[in-house]
């Protein structure tokens, strides 16, 4: 380009706009991004396509669409503003830290997530996790989720889906309980926990007793929770005895605070990882992978000893 040659550039907030909007596929998520309205998006981005001279986006209910001119522009756009961040971090030798947010839900980022913290910042140091507990489905887009890990069979369409293990759940209790075997069932409470989705295949009680050849207790002692975190805590606290999932208690057997001495274990669901097809960056991408490692962890085979020599680390010589 001749230096004389005068550029007929449409304003910075107007591309700043529209690569946002293009990049989280919401106007929200940019305008909570840019620190201003969801109007004001949209009207920087009616203005750029008013300079074009054509549209950007397919407008949709709960989210936008790039049409093709506009899938054309996003990574020329992406690209040169990510190349003006580094090359201004580089200068003044500042660095931001890539931040991730995790959906999932209460007892498996009680249980498996916050455990295992530590080892993914050792790894990572320069990204933070958000963790976001909740058992209700949360609409990733309009939460700010990069990735969710969800429980059940699916589908889940509209997403990149990614299986990582399936479930397990069998009887736990504390050790000093003293139950010889299944016979010993009536002697203490069985703890329960309230399923959100009513499903046949739920890991029940009564889908226990049923595997096991076992008649079920007419009035069994039972002691319910609303979460399934609190119940294995009061199994811990040994307060009876829990029907848990066996990967969300394999540090607590690993470290003898609970014991699986018989079965049978019977099968609950998947856990999948969601992330939003139109999302993608080496953050996100580092985290998915580190959670698909972590994951094959949990699916081997259980050994209570190799768990309690992973948890104690390694040892001083």
């Amino acid at each position: 380009m001749s230096s004389s040659m005068v550029r007929r550039l449409p304003s910075l907030s107007s591309l700043r706009a529209f690569e946002a909007a293009a990049r989280h596929g919401s106007f929200k998520r940019a305008a909570s991004e840019l620190a201003v309205t969801p109007t004001a998006v949209s009207h920087q981005i009616r203005a750029l396509e008013a300079h074009v001279g054509f549209s950007l986006f397919e407008r949709r209910t709960r989210q936008v669409i790039l049409t093709e001119p506009g899938a054309k522009l996003y990574p020329v756009l992406r690209d040169g503003f990510d190349a003006f961040a580094e090359t201004i971090e580089r200068l003044t030798g500042r660095r931001s830290r890539a931040q991730v947010t995790i959906s999932a839900t209460i007892a498996f980022t009680a249980c498996w997530l916050v455990p295992r913290v530590a080892a993914f910042r050792a790894l990572h140091p320069d990204i933070d996790l958000q963790l976001q507990a909740s058992d209700e489905v949360v609409n990733m887009e309009e939460a700010g989720v990069d990735i969710a890990i969800r429980y059940g069979s699916g589908p889940y369409p509209g997403f990149a889906v990614t299986p990582l293990f399936a479930d397990r759940f069998a009887p736990v209790f504390n050790p000093m309980l003293k139950l010889a075997g299944v016979e010993d069932l009536s002697r203490w409470p069985l703890i329960d926990f309230q399923w959100k989705r009513r499903s046949p295949d739920n890991p029940t009680w009564s889908r226990w007793f049923a595997e096991a050849g076992l008649d079920e207790p007419a009035e069994p002692a039972q002691l319910r929770f609303s979460d399934e975190s609190h119940a294995i805590q009061a199994a811990v606290a040994g307060q009876g005895i829990a029907l848990a999932s066996l990967a969300l208690v394999q540090d607590d057997l690993a470290a003898g605070h609970l014991i699986q001495p018989f079965g049978p274990a019977i099968s609950g669901f998947r856990h999948h990882l969601l992330r939003r097809e139109t999302q993608a960056g080496p953050a996100v991408t580092a985290v998915a992978q580190w959670l698909q490692s972590e994951a094959e962890v949990t699916a081997r085979p259980f050994s209570v000893s190799a768990r309690r020599k992973a948890l104690a680390g390694p040892s001083s010589i």
